[in-house]
């Protein structure tokens, strides 16, 4: 049997933080359910699959309908939120496990960190010619 990428647990957590789907005035094919698009974005993450593969096997709408998705999400900021949330959830679970964490600057930005070094003097004037604004340049193309 596959494994569930959502389940009623998670869902029941998650849920909240979504979005709901406004209908369109014109009326037309009615909006993805929330949870399918999380589904199939979390089907496309994991896999690594181009958005235009995901299988319509899984009920979740096209690729393009999921990417869509989580742009709309990512522009609404529900990830920091959904993140805060799971880590919540899992913390009073006892189930996070702090010793895989890792933390640098390239995830967390320094914002007090040292000084900013000055610039450093040239020693010596440039000596090069630049190509653009030398009179032989236009000669020469």
């Amino acid at each position: 049997m596959a494994p569930v990428l959502v389940p009623e647990e998670l869902w029941k957590e998650i849920e909240p933080l979504l979005p709901s789907q406004r209908p369109k005035p014109d009326g037309g094919r009615p909006p993805v359910s929330n949870r399918a698009c999380l589904i199939g974005i979390i089907f496309v993450l994991k896999s690594g699959i181009p958005w235009r593969l995901l299988p319509a096997e899984l009920g979740c709408g096209s690729g393009v309908t999921c990417w869509r998705r989580l742009r709309d999400w990512t522009r609404s900021g529900v990830w920091p939120k959904v993140h805060a949330k799971l880590l919540k959830v899992l913390g009073q679970r006892g189930q996070l496990d702090r010793s895989r964490g890792v933390i640098d600057s390239a995830s967390v930005r320094a914002v007090f960190g040292g000084r900013t070094p000055g610039r450093i003097p040239r020693i010596e004037p440039k000596k090069g010619v630049n190509a653009t604004s030398s009179p032989m340049a236009a000669v020469c193309l």
